[in-house]
């Protein structure tokens, strides 16, 4: 396996400003010391060089914390306490959508499909429920019309059962009327039609069309085999009576969900990965010499799709691009920071995690945590740390 090397500079070389990222650094050490989050890993790449990347805390704690600094003992089973390191891979939730959206882009650049097409022109079975017209870009874009519907378990694993399930989903209003996030729907359908159209499983196609090429094999994972467990950071939540409390989050943490690679939020990484990805946008489709994208097939999937349409489920225009969203013009957006150039664009996963990237400034950002926390929190959080990182900017 070829190792990833990424090529290096420094904050000071890079002409980013160092204050604002010190006070980051300082905001993070704060977040642990209270009992935010056990672990967390940040990393920066500007024009092509990794400049800045940090990990600290635990990808694994054997105490829920108290909440006043101090420890009660846990029998969560987690196994024992272990600091995170710069090789601890952290569990992405729905910055995966980037990554399966990756996957469509090399695929329509190759002329498979188009996004305009209807999914049951390509998915047998599919129009089901009224599905038929049913685009691809509606699916992508969150306006697919079945946003709650669910994948069994049962389906993670057999790709025959989560064909069959998707087919099965059913509308509950008429697609392309809202902009609504299927957090755990829609990308189930993107992974049976990367099956359809490539003959192998979606996690092997990803791995074998992304990953590999770009000498990511060590760095990023969709389907956690059995050998990497022991580099995972365990995934906790705030225990309901006390939210500085935190308890290993049972469904996020099983051999199910490592090996099942859920397409909407089951992907595993670094943060140096993670903006390596970015970079390669930023790129025009390049990284280190490996192109996998045209510059003509960025700037349709990173570009606003959805307009100023609310997305119903976010309660904000979300600026829906084909996988990432982008900052836009509007009053605020999750995520990306409030005084973000109008085009950066990104994705992060639910309670933990935000990735983005900013084409004006050449600069990439990867924020990953241990820790699912529930909004306010969270958004008010990312708000800070990534209107930080663009105060660096000059």
């Amino acid at each position: 396996m070829t190792k990833f090397k990424f090529p290096t500079s420094t904050l000071a070389q890079s002409g980013l400003r160092t204050e604002p990222i010190e006070r980051l650094d300082a905001l993070i050490q704060r977040h642990i010391a209270e009992d935010r989050y056990p672990g967390c890993q940040v990393a920066l790449a500007h024009h092509g060089k990794l400049v800045f990347e940090r990990t600290y805390g635990h990808a694994r704690i054997t105490a829920v914390n108290s909440g006043t600094g101090g420890s009660v003992p846990s029998n969560s089973g987690t196994g024992s306490e272990q600091l995170a390191n710069q090789d601890t891979l952290w569990l992405l939730y729905s910055n995966t959508k980037v990554i399966i959206a990756m996957a469509l882009w090399k695929l329509f650049e190759e002329g498979v499909f188009r996004f305009t097409d209807r999914v049951s022109d390509h998915l047998s079975g599919f129009a089901e429920h009224g599905k038929r017209d049913i685009t691809v870009l509606q699916v992508i874009t969150h306006q697919g019309g079945f946003p709650n519907a669910v994948m069994p378990t049962e389906g993670w694993l057999d790709h025959a059962k989560m064909r069959a399930a998707v087919c099965n989903f059913s509308l509950e209003w008429t697609p392309g009327s809202k902009v609504v996030y299927h957090g755990l729907s829609a990308h189930w359908v993107l992974a049976c039609l990367i099956e359809h159209w490539t003959g192998k499983d979606f996690r092997q196609y990803i791995k074998d069309a992304i990953i590999t090429p770009l000498a990511l094999e060590h760095e990023l994972f969709i389907g956690l085999p059995e050998s990497a467990d022991a580099r995972v950071s365990t995934m906790y939540e705030p225990k309901a009576d006390a939210p500085r409390r935190m308890a290993p989050l049972a469904d996020s943490n099983n051999s199910t969900w490592r090996r099942a690679g859920a397409p909407g939020g089951g992907a595993y990484g670094t943060a140096r990965a993670m903006v390596a990805l970015y970079q390669l946008m930023l790129n025009g489709g390049d990284l280190n010499g490996v192109r996998l994208f045209s510059p003509r097939t960025l700037s349709y999937a990173i570009r606003n799709h959805t307009g100023e349409r609310v997305d119903e489920y976010m309660g904000m225009p979300m600026h829906r691009g084909l996988g990432p969203h982008l900052r836009g013009n509007t009053a605020s957006i999750r995520g990306l920071g409030a005084i973000a150039s109008p085009t950066t664009f990104g994705h992060g996963g639910v309670g933990s995690s935000y990735c983005w990237a900013d084409p004006e400034s050449g600069l990439a950002f990867a924020y990953l945590t241990n820790n699912r926390v529930p909004d306010p929190w969270h958004s008010q959080r990312l708000d800070v740390v990534s209107s930080l990182v663009h105060s660096a900017i000059i």
